[in-house]
């Protein structure tokens, strides 16, 4: 019993730093796959005449070859629920915005045609309002 208790009390201890650790992680993906993101949106807008950002995530997935790989076509994504508005017709602006998602990811994260990731905020078509500007 003594043995159970112990494992009880390391498993206790261990837990939480393992789950924090994870959700770094996720905060730590997320921001590189926003990079990511930002320059293949770029590059698609260089691309096409008139320039236009992407409409939706799928346009620079589903080209041949494509901008960004498939698994921008799943929702969530390292813990993070994506949304895009923006683009298309012409378009100047965009804003993709990662909703943290429970017990998964801590912060909520938005990148838009400024290529500036934003600790925070919201995302509309006109891109990414408050929040705090990050590196």
């Amino acid at each position: 019993m003594i043995v159970v208790a112990i494992i009880g009390l390391l498993a206790a201890i261990a837990i939480p730093n393992l789950l924090r650790a994870r959700m770094t992680a996720n905060e730590n993906a997320m921001k590189k796959d926003l990079r990511t993101f930002s320059s293949a949106n770029e590059n698609y807008r260089a691309a096409q005449n008139p320039m236009e950002y992407a409409t939706a995530i799928s346009d620079l997935t589903g080209l041949s070859p494509p901008y960004i790989d498939s698994s921008w076509n799943t929702n969530p994504k390292h813990g993070y629920d994506l949304a895009y508005s923006g683009g298309g017709a012409g378009s100047t602006t965009y804003a993709l915005f990662a909703t943290a998602r429970t017990n998964e990811s801590l912060n909520n994260f938005c990148v838009d045609q400024s290529g500036v990731i934003y600790n925070g905020g919201a995302g509309a078509a006109s891109g990414c309002t408050g929040g705090t500007p990050i590196t």
